[in-house]
């Protein structure tokens, strides 16, 4: 497939591990930060990136045990994304603040840290990440029993058959993704085992329970520290993932934390906005980052 803006990687250490980064544009244009969401890579903004008009230098990371970084020797844990956030931060832009982009994942990862650094943001977007359900106490032994049975008996990835069962299965996902564009994501999501199989360009691990629980409480607490304006951008279509009904019905006490929010809906996507609508959503986030 032709990309508009192609890609070069560099690979840079961040708290010991070797993090893949993927620039687009001009180093010297004002810098872009892009950060993906669970089981994706850098590479899902490729779409995005080549919608937006010329002018930006986009940096997006594979988040450590996804894509091309290195993978964690046990479980994943949420500090640590704060942690590589801030490093990589520091690493591209030591004295500025910059403008900070997630999705999904990627989004509650930047919502947090925004409060806990918030001199470290000029503007943030936030692409369908607004947290997650609540959690209640009493799930605590549940959740600490299984990841226990999980360290023990490590979740593995099933092959998954040809890039073209692959990229039909993406369609089936996100029913408005091209399918030029599926085809070309089944290859950079996804690795040739040595036996020939294709599986997840990811860590299996991330499959297993996080023994912490969610408390919304203490992530409202820094959503409200936020000084940077923000921006919630939602897919038109209600994603019918189990977990996001309980997000939904609680969005006005998640909205109220922030200072400054600005909310744009993308009709016709899904969750995975940058796949289906790219073009939709560069016009809503350029006005907004610039």
């Amino acid at each position: 497939m032709p990309l508009v803006q192609p890609s070069h990687s560099e690979f840079i250490i961040l708290n010991q591990h070797r993090y893949h980064l993927r620039h687009w544009g001009d180093p010297a244009a004002p810098l872009l930060v892009m950060l993906h969401g669970w089981m994706d890579s850098s590479a899902t903004f490729q779409f995005l990136v080549d919608a937006l008009p010329a002018g930006w230098h986009v940096v997006a990371p594979d988040w450590r045990g996804f894509g091309d970084s290195d993978w964690n020797r046990d479980s994943y844990y949420f500090p640590d994304y704060l942690a590589d956030l801030d490093a990589l931060l520091s690493h591209l832009s030591p004295q500025q603040p910059v403008r900070l982009l997630g999705h999904s994942m990627g989004a509650m990862i930047a919502g947090i840290y925004a409060g806990v650094r918030p001199e470290r943001i000029e503007r943030l977007s936030l692409v369908e990440g607004f947290g997650l359900n609540a959690t209640r106490p009493a799930e605590a032994p549940g959740r600490y029993a299984r990841w226990l049975r999980e360290r023990r008996d490590a979740p593995s990835f099933n092959a998954l058959g040809r890039l073209e069962d692959v990229a039909n299965k993406l369609i089936e996902r996100n029913p408005r993704l091209q399918t030029q564009r599926a085809h070309w994501l089944a290859t950079m999501l996804t690795r040739e085992r040595d036996d020939g199989q294709l599986v997840y360009r990811a860590d299996p691990r991330h499959k297993m329970v996080n023994p912490v629980l969610y408390r919304l409480e203490e992530a409202k607490s820094c959503w409200q520290r936020i000084s940077a304006p923000v921006q919630w951008v939602m897919g038109g279509d209600m994603w019918d993932h189990p977990m996001a009904k309980g997000v939904m019905d609680t969005l006005p006490e998640r909205r109220a934390c922030f200072a400054q929010l600005q909310e744009k809906v993308i009709a016709g996507a899904g969750h995975m906005i940058q796949w289906e609508q790219p073009e939709a959503l560069a016009q809503v986030i350029q006005p907004f980052l610039i």
